[in-house]
């Protein structure tokens, strides 16, 4: 999909000769390298290209980070296609208030299969990283629902806040990525913005329209959170301890709730059942940060 990806940052309406493009190789084991060869040949230009060896997205943006030129960074995903207007757009919040330093916009799904009712009911938000708000424009001390798909930050500020907080690491869930990232833009007393003319389409896949997938998005942010919580209040242990008392009560109710709703046939049974994963694995990390000071 890498090729779409580019064609349509290639494509955009804002002048070439004011953005690059920088494609982090992140170990990919497919053709993604012959790929950006065939690209940096006929743009080149407006490509750079970088190997991050270390496995996660996050390094692999922080790394991309450090070569460009720009005073915007933007980020983005490989299974996305931008809106020729996206950068023209995005670009247009930074002018209205000198704090601003991160802006998204609209991302609205591309199914390769028609997706099942549940999936438009309950999972058309930060589960499959849709953000579709009624309002046009936002600027917030809020994050706006800022994902790492579709962000847009000044590079200073990034620099200052430290990047993003590496989550996905060869498969193993150890941070908060963009939503760390988004705590320290706060902590240092910048606001966010959000421009529903910057558009982007996330392409979603059929293995991401099921019970199975949720179950690991919830797991996933379980981790997530439990990260985020422990870099924020530097729990004792007997603290941790009691998270993970509460965390077990919390998994319990969920279970019992999914139930009654399953037999009741309502759809939620399936978002109750998915916070059972993520009750379960803030368990397991809270634990690890007990038992395993690394």
């Amino acid at each position: 999909m890498l090729g779409f990806t580019l064609d349509s940052f290639l494509n955009q309406s804002y002048d070439k000769d004011l953005y690059e493009i920088i494609i982090s190789n992140n170990n990919s084991t497919d053709s993604t390298e012959e790929l950006a060869d065939n690209y940096i040949k006929e743009y080149p230009n407006r490509i750079k290209y970088i190997k991050e060896p270390r496995q996660g997205v996050h390094f692999a943006r922080n790394s991309a980070a450090k070569i460009a030129d720009g005073e915007i960074l933007y980020f983005t995903d490989d299974d996305m296609i931008a809106d020729r207007n996206l950068l023209s757009e995005i670009v247009k919040v930074f002018e209205l208030d000198s704090k601003i330093a991160s802006v998204t916009g609209r991302v609205l799904p591309k199914w390769e299969v028609n997706p099942p009712e549940w999936i438009l009911k309950l999972c058309y938000n930060e589960l499959l990283s849709l953000n579709d708000p009624q309002e046009d424009l936002i600027v917030s001390s809020k994050d706006c629902n800022v994902y790492s798909c579709h962000q847009a930050i000044l590079r200073h500020v990034f620099f200052a806040s430290g990047g993003f907080n590496p989550e996905n690491t060869a498969g193993e869930w150890i941070g908060d990525g963009e939503t760390g990232l988004n705590i320290k833009i706060k902590e240092l007393g910048y606001k966010f913005g959000y421009n529903g003319s910057s558009i982007i389409y996330h392409i979603i896949p059929p293995q991401r329209l099921t019970q199975s997938y949720l179950n690991k998005r919830l797991a996933n942010q379980g981790n997530c959170d439990s990260y985020t919580d422990y870099r924020r209040y530097n729990y004792s242990k007997i603290g941790l301890y009691k998270k993970i008392l509460t965390h077990v009560l919390k998994l319990v109710f969920s279970e019992a709730k999914s139930l009654i709703n399953l037999i009741q046939g309502k759809n939620k049974w399936r978002i109750k059942y998915a916070y059972v994963f993520y009750y379960f694995n803030r368990i397991k990390y809270d634990y690890r940060l007990i038992t395993d000071p690394s």
